[in-house]
């Protein structure tokens, strides 16, 4: 069994901050979603329900991170951090759908189109992809900040990043495909997203174009280390642990790193990718967290 690199373990200050920006995040969300009243009273209770449903809020926590490393209150930029929940909520809640991996189950609970209906679905999606650009327009930094953390978030989220990933997922199941596809799909559907949440974390902290990019890279790294252990832990873990059904990648023929490389060069992958990402962190001030995050990405491989 592989250790971390460095042969390092989170340690328990790591668990209590990352539980902390989770709280601060929820609560944020909370308030910035729409109360669930009339009018459109379902869909307002479709976005809640998808939105706050339990999860660790890793994006998030990246954005708040990278604002710390490069020395500035991580608590400046959390509807930044917010903004980018709300788009992979989006991306969860669409992703579900019967036309796309018509799954039952997300983070324990049914999924919102078991909930509410596949029509309501669709536009709880949309509602919050439009509340995430709103939020980062409305936010508390200077107008250059904003205008690019939102062109960072825009590509991320469109054709060149999340979505243009999960197309190529669609199209890809079932075919046998090449290993630099298959980077280029999760580079697309889970790295652009949270490669783009520590740029933008570092962008409305004021951090400098060196600085952005660094993380930018490191985010890239962790994305993929991230998506790899979904692809293992998809092969390995039991529904009841991850909280959504297990097997399922295998069943509809996905494109997966155990499909094809296997388990085992799949988690030497995995540790490769979080090696690569910690060397973008040697020149911060304050990137503490952020290693032990990137370890933390792997640690579920254990």
């Amino acid at each position: 069994m592989q250790s971390f690199p460095g042969g390092r373990l989170p340690h328990v200050g790591f668990d209590i901050k990352l539980k902390a920006y989770a709280e601060g995040v929820d609560m944020r969300m909370a308030e910035l979603l729409p109360a669930d009243v009339e009018p459109a009273k379902l869909l307002h209770e479709a976005m809640r329900y998808s939105c706050l449903a339990p999860g660790k809020r890793l994006r998030p926590a990246l954005a708040m991170a990278c604002a710390d490393a490069v020395g500035a209150d991580p608590w400046s930029v959390l509807d930044g951090g917010c903004a980018i929940e709300f788009v992979h909520c989006f991306s969860l809640i669409h992703d579900d759908l019967p036309a796309i991996d018509n799954d039952d189950l997300r983070r324990g609970v049914p999924t919102c189109h078991k909930a509410f209906g596949e029509a309501i679905a669709i536009l709880a999606g949309d509602a919050l992809f439009a509340l995430a650009f709103d939020t980062l327009a409305l936010g508390p930094w200077g107008s250059d900040q904003k205008v690019n953390a939102i062109a960072a978030l825009t590509k991320a989220s469109g054709s060149q990043g999340l979505v243009g990933g999960e197309t190529l997922d669609i199209l890809s199941e079932g075919k046998k495909i090449d290993l630099e596809t298959l980077r280029l799909i999760h580079a697309g559907k889970t790295g652009a997203l949270i490669a783009a949440s520590c740029e933008i974390g570092a962008l409305l902290a004021g951090a400098d174009e060196k600085q952005c990019a660094h993380l930018y890279e490191y985010g890239a790294c962790i994305g993929l280390a991230f998506q790899i252990a979904d692809d293992i832990l998809n092969e390995t873990s039991t529904s009841e642990q991850l909280g959504k059904a297990a097997g399922s990648d295998r069943e509809r023929g996905k494109a997966t790193y155990p499909a094809l490389i296997g388990l085992e060069a799949s988690r030497e992958e995995a540790f490769n990718a979080v090696s690569k990402g910690l060397v973008h962190l040697a020149e911060l001030p304050n990137a503490g967290f952020l290693f032990e995050l990137a370890h933390y990405s792997v640690e579920r491989l254990n």
